[in-house]
């Protein structure tokens, strides 16, 4: 059965398979790249960032030399920054400890930063010819429909089968391309809603397929229900007309990412409260709260907030970054150099539609 289902899914890989950049390169470097940035991203989305970070970063060396801002400029809007700072690091140690060379073998290559398990495999397989066997979401969608494995996919022992049945069946001949397959099938064909039975290689073997079991395997039992919060910000402005803006510390979420100052709003408090509070926390100041400038949602990958944003004055102190690594006062024109979270993002891109001229005017309008 094994060779039958490498040799089909290859087959129709070679016909089927799309045209993708990481796939125009044998570069272990360019594929690592890669592999980090589809990481819980989808393809149409990972292109052009691959494509703009190849170009700023060409080699490894211009990775490990570059500094942090300027990576996670390059990454922001990709989400999942953590990615971002881990690739960063993991160059500078390929550069100091390995000559500049990716790691070909397991144990090695999982000593670097952000590489975990997943990523070894696809990087070892599909860059040295390892035999590792990937098992991502396509994956697991493809072999537990065609084995029609029922249990639940987030359970560890339902995984640890469905690594077993991926590493029986890759082939030592290709097994970059045979990983490459399986995902490319579940991307393409073997989908998560209405999959396109008809056109996968593997249909007169799929358990699920034979049984009318598409729509019901894999099993995932329900998530549990993400939180919400209420997350106020303030908008700063001194006499030079420039806002404050502050960095997020490297071991915090977002770290490296630069922000408004604020945070959640705890219970009990109004939003304005929860400005003052935050204000006062981060940066040793009191502030006053005038009007709303803008509310937005959105969604992180285990939260949702809605982001508050409020014009404010300082009225004591002056702004030290007590829970952050640096504060800078920076002015529309020069803020875009400075890499953000997507919610700050558009909160500036709101700032550039003003008549910002002459940002102070309106914190009391």
């Amino acid at each position: 059965m094994a060779y039958s289902f490498s040799q089909q899914l290859l087959d129709w890989y070679y016909k089927n398979k799309r045209d993708l950049p990481w796939r125009q390169t044998d570069s272990p470097y360019e594929i690592w790249v890669s592999e980090i940035m589809l990481q819980q991203t989808r393809v149409e989305t990972v292109i052009p960032y691959y494509e703009r970070f190849l170009a700023a970063f060409p080699t490894v060396y211009d990775l490990a030399d570059a500094n942090q801002q300027q990576v996670l400029k390059l990454w922001e809007g990709l989400g999942y920054y953590s990615r971002g700072r881990n690739l960063h690091q993991a160059a500078k140690m390929v550069v100091d400890h390995f000559e500049g060379s990716i790691p070909s073998d397991y144990n090695t290559i999982t000593e670097l930063k952000g590489i975990g398990p997943y990523t070894a495999a696809a990087v070892l397989s599909i860059a040295f010819d390892k035999k590792h066997a990937v098992v991502d979401g396509n994956v697991i969608r493809v072999l537990t429909r065609y084995y029609g494995i029922e249990e639940d996919i987030r359970s560890g022992k339902t995984k640890k089968k469905i690594q077993t049945f991926a590493d029986d069946l890759i082939p030592f001949d290709k097994p970059g391309d045979f990983n490459q397959a399986v995902m490319e099938l579940g991307a393409t064909v073997c989908t998560p809603k209405n999959p396109l039975c008809n056109q996968c290689p593997l249909s007169s073997d799929c358990v699920a397929y034979q049984a009318v079991k598409t729509e019901t395997i894999p099993y995932k039992s329900p998530a549990k229900k993400i939180p919400h919060h209420q997350i106020a910000v303030g908008l700063i402005v001194n006499q030079q007309n420039e806002l404050l803006i502050a960095l997020r510390p490297n071991d915090a979420m977002l770290g490296g990412l630069w922000e408004f100052p604020g945070g959640k709003k705890e219970s009990g408090e109004s939003l304005t409260q929860t400005v003052q509070r935050e204000l006062e926390e981060e940066l040793g100041v009191k502030v006053d709260v005038f009007n709303k400038f803008k509310e937005l949602k959105h969604a992180y990958s285990h939260f949702k907030i809605t982001l508050h944003a409020y014009w404010c004055v300082i009225t004591t102190g002056n702004p030290k970054p007590i829970s952050g690594q640096e504060l800078r006062w920076v002015s529309l024109s020069e803020i875009d150099q400075h890499p953000f979270p997507k919610a700050n993002k558009t909160l500036i891109e709101e700032l550039h539609q003003m008549d910002n001229s002459d940002l102070t005017r309106f914190v009391n309008s």
